[in-house]
């Protein structure tokens, strides 16, 4: 059974997320793992997830927001594991399992979990 995700959790966060422009700039630069992730043929990771330096329009809001990730996932080999199948810890889960249908490479799933863990 899936845990429910309090509110309350996601204030500390959020707050992460609204800490200025200069932190927004420093996600927008070009990084491999970005162009992967914001790519809808690829990762497509905005369709689901609102993150640092996107506009609020642009992202989705089924998901947890990508903020705060290495709070988070301090052991990087978790949140590796999460994007190649996140069905390993919720089988009802709505996200794809990137490296077990082969959505992503192997290297591209490292450069996207290095972004991510920026974030």
């Amino acid at each position: 059974m899936r845990k429910p995700f309090s509110i309350l959790l996601m204030a500390p966060l959020l707050g992460a997320c609204l800490a200025g422009p200069a932190q927004a700039a420093e996600v927008k630069k070009a990084m491999p793992g970005q162009e992967i992730a914001f790519n809808n043929k690829k990762g497509n990771c905005l369709a689901c997830h609102a993150m640092p330096g996107t506009k609020g329009e642009m992202a989705g809001s089924i998901a947890p927001p990508l903020i705060a990730m290495k709070l988070r996932y301090p052991d990087r080999s978790k949140l590796r594991a999460q994007v190649w199948d996140a069905t390993v810890n919720n089988p009802r889960t709505s996200m794809p399992p990137f490296g077990k249908h082969k959505v992503l490479t192997e290297d591209e799933i490292d450069q996207v979990v290095d972004f991510i863990y920026t974030l």
